[in-house]
């Protein structure tokens, strides 16, 4: 597994912030019976259901990658991947920066890069106005990086409904202007997206409450790492 620069000694669990993260977010939790969790999990249904599937207004669009399967996208990345498009067809001026690097150990492009080659095959004229982000790992990665890029005003999020609440909380700690855009035209309940929400408002839950803990100790170095 490829080292993330953003972890201190190489990976997650030996980072000593973000164990740090974990032992506040459980006490929290614990220390609240639960309801601190059940609240971010609220939070994150909720977006994910009324989120809209337009950019509203916005005239750059973020689209957050996915792990490619044998160098493809799946089907999450394939509904946000359909989204862009309709986007790219129904609004001549709008440019889309696709965001994603290589997968640890793959010998494939990046998925930002295959996301590319998948819209210019169904709409080469749309090439101008499609660009490319390569270099990050996560979705922290994904903003900080997209930041420099774009132009002043307001950014569109465009990923899969159950991302969506994490991905605005860690664009607004950046100090973006942001819209939310869903990938798929409505939210579908199943065991596996259920799953997927259970662990995005745990992370949800960890981002928020790590940060408001570490502006609390005054942990610059923590902060520094989500701003």
């Amino acid at each position: 597994m490829l080292a993330n620069p953003r972890w201190r000694n190489g990976a997650p669990w030996r980072d000593p912030d973000v164990l740090h993260v974990l032992a506040v977010g459980a006490l929290a939790t614990l220390l609240t019976a639960g309801v601190l969790y059940l609240w971010f999990l609220w939070r994150t249904w909720s977006l994910a259901r009324r989120a809209p599937c337009e950019p509203g207004g916005a005239a750059s669009i973020v689209v957050f990658g996915k792990q490619l399967r044998e160098g493809r996208p799946d089907r999450e990345f394939r509904w946000r991947l359909r989204r862009a498009l309709a986007l790219l067809r129904r609004h001549p001026q709008i440019a889309v920066l696709l965001t994603g690097g290589h997968s640890a150990g793959d010998a494939h492009p990046s998925e930002a890069e295959v996301a590319r080659q998948w819209l210019l095959s169904r709409h080469p004229d749309a090439a101008p106005r499609v660009h490319v982000e390569t270099r990050s790992r996560d979705t922290v990665d994904n903003l900080r990086e997209v930041r420099a890029l774009l132009p002043a005003g307001p950014v569109a999020l465009l990923s899969s409904r159950y991302h969506l609440a994490r991905c605005a909380v860690l664009a607004q700690s950046l100090g973006m202007d942001v819209r939310l855009c869903a990938a798929e035209p409505a939210l579908r309940l199943s065991p596996a997206t259920a799953a997927r929400m259970a662990l995005e408002a745990g992370y949800h839950l960890l981002f928020v409450v790590g940060r408001r803990w570490a502006l609390l100790i005054g942990h610059r170095r923590m902060l520094s790492r989500v701003s």
